[in-house]
């Protein structure tokens, strides 16, 4: 069974980091993308930073770049969200995603999500 758990989220200030893990499994790790999406309240989701399994290629939307940073770690199936600089509307429920590539932004797995909120 495909599982992929997130967790990390917390309360921070603005400026603050945070550092989001999502543990995969049931998968072949080098097999597939991994993504974090956020979804703001009342927003769409929106993707922000993905990381190829078998080659680490990453992507980063325009609006976190310099900011986050994407990594992973194949040994323990677990991909992780560094995040700096937080500002108010990096405020969502982050989740992490299963996909077969970073550009199409299609994923068939979903984590539960985790929450950031940012305080001005």
């Amino acid at each position: 069974e495909v599982q992929l758990v997130e967790s990390g989220g917390d309360l921070v200030q603005a400026g603050g980091s945070l550092r989001l893990s999502c543990a995969a499994s049931g998968f072949t790790f080098d097999d597939y993308v991994i993504g974090w999406i956020r979804q703001a309240p009342g927003k769409e989701r929106a993707g922000v930073a993905c990381i190829s399994g078998s080659d680490g290629t990453t992507y980063y939307a325009d609006s976190v770049k310099g900011r986050f940073t994407i990594s992973s770690d194949s040994a323990k199936n677990t991909v992780y969200l560094q995040m700096r600089s937080l500002k108010p509307e990096d405020t969502a429920v982050y989740y992490c995603a299963r996909g077969r590539l970073c550009v199409t932004h299609e994923y068939d797995h979903w984590g539960q999500g985790t929450q950031v909120t940012v305080s001005a």
